[in-house]
């Protein structure tokens, strides 16, 4: 039976960050994902994840310079030091939250790099991270993300990403598995998920509808047939619920109450 988290970034602009985790208990939700939480103590984060009985199950590592247009860091080479700053900071927050996954994006390719380049310094960097973190009981996360949204972005395939986590054998390197960014590049989602998740390499799910990222009950894909194959497959991880509401958040929660009350949702109201 799927069970949810809120991503906190996305859903609830209508409140500022920190009353969003009311927000999304009183929506039923157990569990909460954010990108960015460094704007923020970590105690006034951990008050809010306590007052509320939730669960924080992924965080992103801090992505360089956002202002400049850096996505990310692992893949630059001459961005090392400030990769591995991000990292150690990222798992000072994740031991502060018992948050379990750590999302690590990539980066934005420079203009005219080397990609072969680019490749091995994404290797090295998430062998060095995972071992970090592995040393502290986090997974690190890698998603490939659609070049529609972010344009140059080094990771876009899911045969790419698996391809890397074979590469490191890190036991604790996983896939983030988007399936609105899936969609837009490959599609065929089914098909993905009965390859990758039974594979175990799969750390978290991501949903949104395509192709406005708005709630997963509009739009092209048909989560419902799709949640129904991830039960089949036994996937017991979370899934994060990264769409932007199409207006009121609680108003949108609609596709989310009707599995719940059908008994195809965990820990939903």
């Amino acid at each position: 039976m799927t069970r949810f988290a809120a991503n906190l970034s996305l859903m609830y602009p209508e409140f500022e960050f920190l009353d969003r985790f009311r927000a999304a208990a009183q929506d039923g939700f157990t569990a909460v994902e954010c990108t960015f939480p460094y704007a923020w103590d970590t105690g006034d984060l951990r008050n809010r994840l306590d007052d509320w009985g939730l669960r924080q199950v992924l965080l992103n590592a801090p992505p360089g310079d956002a202002d400049a247009g850096e996505r990310g860091l692992a893949c630059l080479p001459h961005r090392r030091e400030a990769f591995r700053d991000a990292i150690l900071r990222a798992l000072d927050y994740a031991a502060a939250l018992a948050c379990p996954r750590i999302h690590v994006m990539a980066g934005i390719c420079p203009p005219d790099a080397d990609r072969e380049r680019l490749h091995e310094t994404y290797l090295e960097n998430l062998a060095w991270a995972a071992e970090r973190a592995r040393g502290a009981g986090r997974d690190v996360m890698i998603e490939p993300i659609n070049p529609r949204d972010m344009p140059g972005y080094f990771l876009n395939r899911q045969e790419q990403a698996h391809a890397v986590l074979a590469a490191i054998g890190a036991p604790n390197l996983k896939v983030q598995m988007d399936l609105y960014h899936c969609q837009i590049v490959e599609g065929d989602l089914e098909t993905r998920l009965r390859r990758y998740i039974p594979t175990g390499n799969v750390g978290h799910v991501q949903i949104a509808g395509v192709p406005a990222r708005q709630e997963p009950d509009r739009g092209e894909v048909n989560y419902v047939h799709l949640f129904g194959v991830l039960d089949e497959l036994e996937y017991d991880g979370w899934i994060g619920c990264e769409y932007r509401p199409a207006a009121g958040t609680h108003e949108g929660l609609a596709w989310l109450r009707t599995l719940a009350r059908q008994g195809l949702a965990r820990n939903q109201a």
